[in-house]
């Protein structure tokens, strides 16, 4: 079927405007607009009949205002920015380069008249003229994205006869909703028809925004929905709280409509991501709290210009706490870490998004005494984030050995040798777990607490631990394991109705390490704020919903039973903690309770338990050092991650360990 002339014609003109306006030819219609506003000007200012003596005047003035305010516009930038985008930010060119010309005019036209023998620009001349010009030199380029998108918006209906567009609702009529529209309308391949805005501000209500009209609340979404025919919800709110998606997920599940939501406020912030990579809301959205708020200027005096090394820099929180500290300018980033193809990851995307940090991919074992010592040497770290442990409870359960040597000896030796290298700040990156361990990774972690303690105090060095509990999509952890359970159709597997975990962002969990970095002076447990504890049970009924599904119905949820090491709830804090507030509301700081050198002491049988496989007796000493822990099984239970039978320590060990202790 032939289109109508009309639209024919406005293409074929958009397509004109488009190649036309080059930056040579956007010279050229720059200096017609300001030569036609200052003839015009005189004009007006004259009900255009100017006396000769004026038009004598004009005559000489004309080149020379015309060269000012072409001058004024290069300066003021306005040939830097792309034209295609013009918005509020752009038009503020304009009004410098306007202040530019008119500054030099007025100086002329009041300081400089006696010399010009009456040959000066009238002052109501001077005021049309600013306008006229300016205010057309911006109307061109207004003109310009217009016609640019104009000529959009028919591709995209030529691209829509062969699919039908999307029928969406945005919900939040704030700064990143107009983000998003923007972005729509630039892009041709999303094919999204937008029927309006939904916004619980009163004071929005039935107005418009960029043209798309306010058109209810979020309490009325289930009725707008049928009632528009709606086949998708974007949440464009950049910092929605988890109170407000919960809210807002759940009148879509209502009805059901699709619901998606913009990059989060920390994507945004890194850049990584646009406006317009809208995406399925997931459970982090719905478990994440707001942004933290961080004393970015002590965070930068704290790292600026240091030499920083972060251990288990491949792992979920070193190498996000690669990517913190980068921000801040370190002098260099020392990436340390045994897994060679997680590092070859993380010091492939650093090198990437910061080319010209000082970062340095070091594959090493924190436990190598001869290796660290070297590096230590070589590179003088000032600060040491130890994030290297192995952190999976049933498989430490299964493998003691590793445990304690990696998460307690390897935190030791390093530690030391850290105070021995005069390091300034050492920050071991602790869990919840340690508190009252019932497993041997949470014990592993309590001793290296600990033995941070002991070393406080017999070097310059300041030690001290920061604890939180699970992070949101870290190796190995819950959502990971759900989301691939519920892709290849469940069972979704839970281990106790009542299981509960606390649960973080990583970048939250990183920012607030960061922050606790520049408070501790040496000796010091920082606690971070985890909110309340998620049931795994809900959770995992709140991922299948997200997945469009029905739990019980489309996906089984399958009870396991507890683990090895495993307990129904965590602590964030022992009875000897003593936590208390600190200035940043998200951090809690309690001090170590002193226990002399106990754990030194230890030392020595606890590696000869080690090299000869004793499982039972290491175990049962570590009892000793911890007396809260429950590593044994009780009187009559066997323990699943048995390697050997259990049997009672022979008198010899106790005495040894007694001895020792």
């Amino acid at each position: 079927m032939q289109q109508p002339t009309a639209p024919r014609n406005s293409r074929l003109l958009s397509v004109f405007w488009s190649r036309l306006l080059t930056r040579r030819v956007q010279y050229v219609l720059d200096i017609l607009v300001l030569c036609g506003a200052f003839w015009l000007a005189y004009l007006l200012r004259f009900d255009f009949q100017i006396p000769g003596r004026w038009q004598e005047q004009m005559y000489h003035q004309f080149p020379y205002v015309v060269c000012l305010q072409f001058a004024a516009l290069a300066f003021s930038g306005a040939y830097d920015m792309i034209w295609r985008y013009v918005g509020m930010a752009e038009i503020k060119v304009f009004f410098k380069g306007a202040l530019y010309s008119t500054v030099p005019l007025l100086v002329i036209r009041f300081g400089l008249a006696d010399l010009l023998s009456g040959n000066y620009l009238p002052l109501s001349v001077i005021a049309i003229d600013i306008f006229l010009a300016f205010g057309g030199v911006m109307a061109l380029r207004l003109l310009r994205r217009a016609l640019y998108e104009r000529n959009e918006q028919w591709a995209r209906r030529r691209t829509r006869r062969h699919r039908k567009a999307i029928r969406t609702l945005l919900v939040g009529a704030g700064r990143a909703g107009v983000l998003a529209i923007s972005e729509i309308r630039g892009r041709g391949d999303l094919n999204m028809e937008i029927l309006g805005f939904v916004d619980d501000d009163p004071t929005k209500q039935r107005h418009s925004l960029r043209g798309i009209e306010i058109v209810g609340t979020t309490s009325e979404l289930p009725s707008l929905v049928r009632k528009l025919a709606v086949d998708q919800v974007i949440i464009t709110i950049a910092e929605a709280s988890r109170q407000q998606l919960r809210r807002i997920v759940k009148a879509c599940e209502s009805v059901p409509v699709r619901a998606r939501i913009i990059p989060g406020y920390y994507e945004l912030l890194r850049g990584s991501v646009q406006v317009s990579q809208f995406r399925d809301i997931d459970i982090e959205d719905l478990l994440g709290r707001e942004a933290v708020a961080l004393d970015e200027k002590s965070i930068s005096q704290f790292i600026r210009g240091k030499c920083v090394m972060v251990t288990g820099a491949g792992g979920s929180i070193g190498s996000e706490l690669c990517r913190q500290i980068l921000r801040f300018a370190p002098r260099k980033l020392l990436l340390c870490e045994r897994a060679e193809f997680a590092l070859f990851q993380i010091d492939g995307e650093l090198r990437q998004k910061w080319p010209s940090a000082n970062t340095e991919a070091l594959v090493a074992d924190v436990g190598d005494v001869p290796c660290m010592t070297r590096i230590l040497g070589n590179f003088e770290p000032q600060v040491i984030f130890h994030a290297a442990a192995h952190k999976h409870v049933p498989l430490m359960e299964l493998n003691p050995f590793e445990a304690i040597k990696n998460n307690f000896l390897g935190t030791w030796t390093l530690a030391k040798l850290a105070g021995t290298a005069n390091v300034d700040k050492f920050i071991l990156i602790s869990t919840d777990k340690a508190v009252e361990p019932k497993s041997v990774m949470g014990a592993t972690k309590r001793l290296a607490e600990l033995g941070l303690q002991e070393l406080q105090g017999q070097f310059e060095t300041s030690f001290f631990a920061v604890r939180f509990g699970n992070v949101l999509g870290s190796t190995g952890s819950v959502v990971p394991i759900f989301r691939q359970q519920i892709r290849s159709g469940g069972p979704v597997t839970v281990t106790h109705p009542e299981m509960s975990r606390y649960f973080m962002t990583i970048p939250e969990a990183t920012q607030l390490v960061l922050q606790a970095a520049t408070m501790g002076n040496g000796g010091e447990i920082f606690v971070l704020d985890m909110g309340e504890p998620i049931r795994i049970l809900d959770l995992a009924r709140d991922m299948i919903r997200l997945s469009g599904l029905e739990p019980d119905k489309d996906i089984e949820i399958v009870f396991t039973g507890i683990r090895p090491g495993e307990k129904l709830a965590e602590k964030l804090e022992t009875r000897t903690d003593k936590l208390q507030k600190t200035v940043h509301p998200k951090l809690l700081m309690g001090q170590f309770s002193r226990r002399g050198q106990r754990l030194q002491q230890t030392l020595p049988v606890m590696k000869q338990l080690l090299a000869s496989g004793q499982k039972h007796e290491l175990l049962n000493l570590i009892s000793e050092l911890l007396p809260d822990a429950e590593l044994l099984p009780k009187s009559g239970q066997t323990s699943r991650s048995s390697l050997t039978p259990t049997s009672t320590p022979s008198a010899p060990t106790r005495l040894l360990v007694r001895e020792a202790t």
